[in-house]
This record gives C-alpha cells, structure tokens and sequence, in this order.
C-alpha cells in the first residue's frame, strides 16, 4: 500500500471483500447493494450512515489505487467489485480475516474465527494466527499485531490499510473498566454483556442471515417454477 486509505474506503473495501464471499450469487454489488451493504448495523464497527454519492467517491479513490472497480453486465447497471485479492494473490481465509478486520477494527484471533464463520471456517484460532502471520508478511504488510496491553488476555490484529494504529487507539478489551459492579435492584445499572454473550450473539446473526439468504433463494426458484406452468 502508498497512501493510507480513509474510513470510508476501508469500509467500501471491507463491504465488498465480505459480500464476494457470503452472497457470491448477487456479487459483484449494485451501488445500492453495496451502500447497504456499508450501512449494515450489525457486524460493523464503528455503524455508519453513507450515502450513494460518498460511496461513489470512495469507489473512484479505490478504482485509482486498483484496489475495486465497476463493471458493466449488458444494460444492466454499474455493478462493483474488490480487486486487491486477485492483485495480491489473496487467498480465501486471507481475504475473511481481512475483511473483518476492514468492518470491525482490532480483533483477537478468536473473534475473527468467530466472525468469519459464513466466510471461511477456520479449524481452530491457530490457524487463524497463521493466516494473520501471512498477511503481515507481505510486502508492504496488511496486518500488525498490538502490543498487549496490562489487563489483556489475548493478541489482538488490525489492518494497516488506513495506516499504522495509533499507540494510544483504545482496543476492546483495554477500555475503561466501569465502577464497582453496583447491587442488584440498583436503578439505571445493567450489567455489560460479557464476551461471550457477544459471541453468541454473533453466532445467531449469522445464522439468521444466512437462513434469510435461503428463504429468499427458495421464493426465486419458486416463483421460476410457477413461471413454467403459467
């Protein structure tokens, strides 16, 4: 990478990296597929609220550096594609845990097996750290690893693409731990989700997406099939 990409562009970017992966079958994305797409409110971090026309303008900054580009299917509209895995020979679990890193910010290995569950299953958080050791080898590197910080448990990851990270960038697990854990009964306190409920969280998106994907799927073929005898 030269120049560091902005917030926008690493979302579209990120956006797209995800959509190729999950919904192959609508991909590459409408700019109205893929403004959606960087909306989402779920699996991304931090939310955003972009319109077409900024969408757009991160597409142009990102076709200039090689990294996506707009295709044309017949009369149809300008559809949207990544190019940086096919220009850096990026293989799927690279591009998963890329991705994730594009849309969420620092992860542990962990979370981004956890995250990537619809993209690619990793076997186990190891095989995770070695996709992410491959990343970072490149040349310019597209991953780094954080320093720990004191309270931490595990490494987590980031993306360089917009730039190295700032030493004092707050990281989940490094944020401010809240007061004394108040009684219970004591209005205006709830207690804070745990990691682990998070994860699960996430599991059931995912698993709601997807089933979504397949509803959606079977009424096309459906309606297809009635087509015939109409």
């Amino acid at each position: 990478m030269n120049e560091p990409l902005d917030e926008i562009a690493v979302r579209v970017l990120g956006a797209l990296m995800e959509k190729e992966l999950v919904t192959p079958d609508n991909y590459p994305l409408t700019l109205n597929a893929l403004v959606a797409a960087c909306n989402q409110t779920s699996s991304r971090d931090p939310v955003m609220s972009l319109d077409e026309e900024t969408v757009r303008r991160a597409l142009e900054r990102l076709s200039k550096r090689s990294l996506a580009r707009g295709i044309h299917r017949g009369a149809r509209a300008m559809r949207y594609r990544e190019e940086m895995g096919e220009r850096l020979h990026l293989h799927r679990p690279e591009l998963a845990a890329l991705s994730v890193l594009l849309l969420r910010g620092a992860q542990t290995a962990g979370e981004i097996r956890t995250r990537t569950a619809r993209a690619f299953e990793f076997v186990d958080p190891s095989h995770v750290e070695i996709t992410l050791d491959s990343l970072a080898a490149l040349d310019p590197p597209l991953v780094t690893a954080l320093p720990k910080r004191p309270g931490q448990k595990d490494v987590r990851y980031m993306h360089l693409l917009a730039g190295p990270p700032s030493e004092d960038a707050p990281t989940e697990e490094a944020s401010p731990r809240a007061g004394p854990r108040p009684q219970e009964g004591t209005p205006g306190r709830t207690p804070a989700p745990t990691s682990s409920t998070t994860d699960r969280v996430e599991a059931l998106e995912q698993e709601v997406g997807a089933l979504r994907e397949e509803v959606a799927e079977l009424r096309a073929e459906l309606h297809a099939f009635r087509e015939q005898f109409e």
